[in-house]
């Protein structure tokens, strides 16, 4: 969804000699300012986004149940391997474990996974069409986050009855649910991932500002995000300086953090560390995503659209 064109400013009367009657453009109106006024503006375009959103239940339903058919796949891959090492446990990970690791990393990618972000604002810069943001009183990335907000939730109400039939099929892979503490930390991890993976993807997609053609770039970062983040399997499964490196970048926090911590493998202190870890990681990126935006609008030319 797209905020509507704004409308074109009005022509300015031929000069007389009479005292000059000055008309002010509706577009140069100074639209209202202030938290309260942005917040509104905001609850607005996820309301509107919303509506939209939920417009298409069974598409989402479908999807949904769609994403389950690999899981039956990964299951009994993961069960061979088991079987095939002869090990109880593979870097710390049970066979239980790792299916109720790989079940959470659905969750995760939930919330942090953007599809067509990047490549949707690297469109808007190539196509021209990206001049709708200026001409109205609506900031691209505030707008854009309203609207994927509105997306997930959508999302999440329409997702919520498949997933819990599902853990409810696979409970004998968990040890129960973990305590309120755990359960509270797991929920800020979850919106910090959703935090972190908007910047993030918004960020990447500003490199089209420099950028004519960015698609392959955009692949090429998606895959190795989709690796590095710990969605495929736990980082714990992979050497030593590769483990170091992994875990020491934000991608862990799109999947792989907010798994273990719902398995309770990282607790006490470190919990609280990787927590304002992750919230850092979010903070930086969104600095970055409108430091390039500033940045990219200096040599924007909005030929197109």
């Amino acid at each position: 969804m797209t905020p509507p064109d704004g409308l074109a400013a009005p022509t300015a009367p031929a000069p007389s000699s009479a005292a000059p009657l000055t008309v002010e453009s509706p577009l140069r109106q100074s639209p209202p300012r202030g938290v309260i006024a942005t917040l509104k503006k905001h609850t607005k375009i996820v309301r509107v986004s919303l509506s939209e959103r939920m417009t298409y239940r069974s598409d989402f339903l479908l999807g949904t149940i769609l994403r389950f058919l690999p899981l039956v796949t990964t299951i009994l891959l993961w069960k061979s391997i088991y079987e095939s090492s002869g090990a109880s446990e593979l870097a710390g990970f049970r066979y239980r474990e790792m299916i109720a690791y790989l079940l959470l990393t659905h969750i995760s990618r939930m919330f942090s996974s953007m599809p067509g972000l990047a490549a949707g604002i690297a469109r808007d810069i190539r196509e021209g069409t990206l001049k709708r943001y200026l001409i109205q009183p609506v900031d691209m990335i505030g707008y854009l986050l309203s609207y994927r907000l509105a997306h997930k939730i959508a999302y999440i109400t329409m997702s919520f009855l498949p997933y819990m039939a599902l853990f409810v099929l696979c409970r004998g892979y968990f040890d129960g649910f973990p305590d309120a503490l755990t359960m509270a930390a797991y929920a800020v991890s979850l919106v910090l991932s959703f935090l972190v993976g908007f910047f993030f993807e918004a960020s990447v997609g500003m490199v089209g500002f420099w950028f004519l053609e960015v698609t392959s770039l955009l692949y090429i970062v998606m895959t190795l995000n989709f690796f590095i983040s710990g969605h495929m399997l736990p980082l714990d499964l992979l050497p030593w300086p590769w483990f170091t490196i992994l875990t020491a970048l934000p991608f862990q926090y799109m999947a792989y953090f907010p798994a273990v911590v719902f398995l309770r493998k990282i607790t006490g202190w470190n919990l609280v560390l990787h927590l304002l870890l992750e919230l850092t990681w979010a903070v930086v990126f969104m600095v970055l995503c409108r430091g390039l935006y500033r940045l990219g609008l200096k040599r924007y030319s909005a030929y197109g659209g």
